[in-house]
């Protein structure tokens, strides 16, 4: 196996089970690996320290072990095994949820891996070559592990895996059982049901991080009047409707999200008059909404910054969308707010946030901290993984 060098004073991180080696801590590389193979990582003195997949870009290593031995046949069902282990230990699949995050990359030591579940199809997305190239290995494993229960596995990479020559990017199914034909799929959610579009929606089908979220809406929402911005297919809004509120308006660019929503509204049972549909630019819906008409809104837009160059660039848009909520919501109303961007640390949004409340004069309080659910699980040596985060807001 291609052996990788680091520097002197370099193997720090990796001492600390960090899952990353970044291209400025190679001193060299023994062999000429190409992108996706696994490589083994050596201190400069020659100690093995881990192995992993190479790849081209800041981080030139994602650790799968540091156990050498641990890369035999049987690696991926051990691995998928354990993280199956967690979700079961944090209540999930349950009688009233079959939809959840069953891998979450380094969260649970598979680098670049993504497989969600959504009631026994399971739909990957791999975002490195490395996993790309084991999505067969990947789909056997799944397979092996949940046998009959396993309905079909749906490869999802082609716009996550980095464009590499010679790999062919193109969406399918990796495995059907007999007699499945379908592409989509109703999933319950804490009792709600959602039709999940794994072809055509975005990610996987379904924004499985917002669950615990969704539910903190519902627990808020009776009697209420509700803007749902970013809305997606519904997963707030259907939940605002269960509990009550007086009336849910839903704003998304998307016309295909719309359908998706009408269709969740209907399948649940919900009485359409107290539910509207906008299909519109969210920031421009807020300006032109009549100040005080929405008790509680709900900001959950796509991740601004996907890198640290659109770092400053992402900052000025969540000050900007969250002033204009703050301002737009009635007095004694809430806000809940969220960023995905992974680049947007915890206290950098709160910063955020508390700049875009300062512009609008207005006395806001912050009643919660707000994050990603059990499934979406953070490795303790990788502090990057915990992504999402977002506040709720009492505003006077």
């Amino acid at each position: 196996m291609i052996g990788i060098y680091l520097k002197r004073g370099r193997d720090e991180s990796l001492r600390r089970f960090h899952p990353w080696v970044f291209s400025g801590a190679v001193a060299r590389t023994a062999g000429s690996p190409a992108e996706g193979d696994l490589v083994e990582v050596y201190s400069a003195e020659g100690e093995f320290l881990a192995v992993g997949h190479y790849q081209v870009g800041s981080i030139a290593v994602r650790i799968l072990s540091f156990d050498r031995s641990a890369l035999d046949p049987d690696f991926f069902v051990r691995m998928i095994s354990r993280a199956s282990d967690v979700r079961r230990a944090a209540g999930l699949p349950s009688a009233e949820t079959d939809c959840f995050r069953l891998v979450h990359g380094e969260g649970d030591s598979l680098p670049g891996l993504i497989i969600d579940w959504y009631g026994g199809v399971c739909v990957m997305q791999a975002h490195s070559v490395g996993m790309f190239r084991a999505r067969k290995q990947i789909c056997a494993a799944l397979q092996s592990i949940f046998a009959d229960s396993l309905k079909a596995v749906y490869d999802k990479s082609s716009g996550t895996a980095p464009f590499k020559a010679g790999l062919e990017l193109v969406d399918g199914y990796l495995y059907k059982s007999e007699g499945f034909t379908d592409d989509e799929q109703t999933v319950m959610e804490n009792g709600h049901r959602f039709i999940v579009d794994w072809t055509g929606g975005q990610k996987t089908g379904f924004f499985l991080d917002q669950r615990e979220n969704r539910a903190s809406v519902g627990r808020l929402s009776a009697g209420r009047r509700v803007l749902n911005l970013f809305c997606y297919t519904g997963g707030f809004s259907i939940y605002a409707l269960a509990a009550g509120a007086a009336f849910v308006d839903s704003v998304d660019s998307s016309a295909r999200a719309m359908d998706m929503l009408a269709r969740n509204v209907e399948l649940n049972g919900f009485d359409a008059s107290r539910h509207e549909e906008h299909c519109a630019d969210a920031i421009e819906y807020l300006k032109n909404c009549p100040k005080g008409r929405y008790d509680l809104i709900i900001v959950d837009p796509p991740a601004f910054a996907k890198h640290r160059g659109a770092l400053q660039n992402a900052l000025r848009a969540y000050r900007r969308l969250n002033a204009c909520a703050i301002d737009a919501v009635a007095p004694g109303g809430l806000v809940f707010t969220y960023s995905c961007s992974q680049v947007v640390d915890r206290d950098t949004f709160a910063m955020t946030v508390f700049s875009a409340a300062a512009q609008t004069g207005r006395k806001v309080r912050i009643l919660d901290r707000l994050n990603q659910p059990a499934d979406h699980c953070v490795n303790i040596y990788h502090p990057e993984g915990e992504y999402l985060k977002g506040l709720l807001l009492y505003v006077e």
